[in-house]
C-alpha cells in the first residue's frame, strides 16, 4: 500500500519528505474500551484505555519498523457508534486531517441494528474517505462472546452478555462481517479479517469469550495486539 511507500520514502528523506498520518475511524473498539461495570447509579460504563487500542499498537509496531519516522495517528473511535453515525462523521473527525490511510472498523454496534443501515453506512464512508484521498482498510469486528461468563455477576450485565450472546451464536455477527467484506470489494478497498482469524481460534477450541476484556464485545489488551499486527500486515502488500 502507499502508506508503507510513505514511511518508507520519510525514513530515508526525513527532511524533504511530510509527515505520514494514519486515522482511525470507528467504535469502542477502535477508542480503547476494554472492561465494564456499573456505577453508584446503575448506569453501564467501560474503562477507556486508549494506550492499548489497536491504534496505539500499531504506531508501537511502525516504530520499531522505522524508528526515525514520525508517525501521526488520529483515533477517531467512539464507544457506541456505528456505521451510519461514523459516515456523518467522516469529513469533521477524520477528513480535515487529511491522512494518508483511515483504518475503518464498524461491525459490532450494528448487529443491533438494521443490517441495511450498516451497509449503506459504510458504503458512503468509503465513497468520502475515496473521494477525499484517503487510503482505506476495513478491519471487520472480532468476535462476541459465545456464552455468559463465569466472571460475570450483576444481572444488568449479564441481560447484555446475553443479547450479544444470541446475536454471535445466532450468526448474524457473521452476516455483518460479510457485508463488510462485500462493501470494501466494491471499492477495491483491502480487507483486514480480523473476523476471521477469531473464527479460525473458536473452531480449534479456543475460549474467545475469555480474549474478551468485558467478556462481551471488547477484546483484551494482548489481542489488540493481534489486530495491531495484522493491519501493518495490510499496510505491507
Amino acid at each position: 500500500m502507499e502508506i508503507i511507500k510513505k514511511i518508507s520514502a520519510k525514513a530515508k528523506d526525513l527532511y524533504g519528505e511530510p509527515v505520514p498520518a494514519i486515522a482511525f475511524l470507528g467504535d469502542s473498539v477502535t477508542q480503547g474500551c476494554f472492561e465494564i461495570y456499573l456505577e453508584e447509579n446503575g448506569n453501564c460504563n467501560t474503562v477507556f484505555d486508549r494506550k492499548h487500542s489497536g491504534s496505539s499498537y500499531v504506531s508501537d509496531i511502525l516504530e520499531v519498523l522505522f524508528p526515525q519516522v514520525p508517525v501521526c495517528i488520529i483515533n477517531a473511535g467512539i464507544s457506541g457508534d456505528n456505521a451510519l453515525n461514523g459516515s456523518r462523521r467522516v469529513e469533521r473527525d477524520v477528513l480535515r486531517f487529511h491522512p494518508d490511510l483511515t483504518v475503518v472498523g464498524y461491525g459490532l454496534n450494528d448487529c443491533g441494528g438494521d443490517i441495511e443501515d450498516f451497509k449503506r453506512g459504510l458504503r458512503e464512508i468509503f465513497r468520502k474517505l475515496k473521494e477525499g484521498g484517503s487510503e482505506v482498510i476495513y478491519v471487520t469486528p472480532n468476535m462476541m462472546n459465545t456464552s455468559i461468563s463465569c466472571h460475570i455477576k450483576e444481572t444488568e450485565i449479564a441481560a447484555i452478555a446475553e443479547n450479544t450472546r444470541r446475536q454471535q451464536v445466532e450468526g448474524r455477527l457473521d452476516a455483518i462481517a460479510e457485508e463488510g467484506r462485500k462493501a470494501a470489494a466494491e471499492f477495491g478497498i483491502p480487507v483486514c479479517d480480523i473476523y476471521s482469524k477469531w473464527k479460525l481460534l473458536y473452531s480449534n477450541g479456543v475460549d474467545t469469550t475469555a480474549l474478551l476484556a468485558n467478556h462481551i464485545n471488547h477484546p483484551c489488551r494482548k489481542m489488540n495486539w493481534l489486530t495491531a499486527y495484522s493491519l501493518v500486515e495490510v499496510m505491507m502488500q
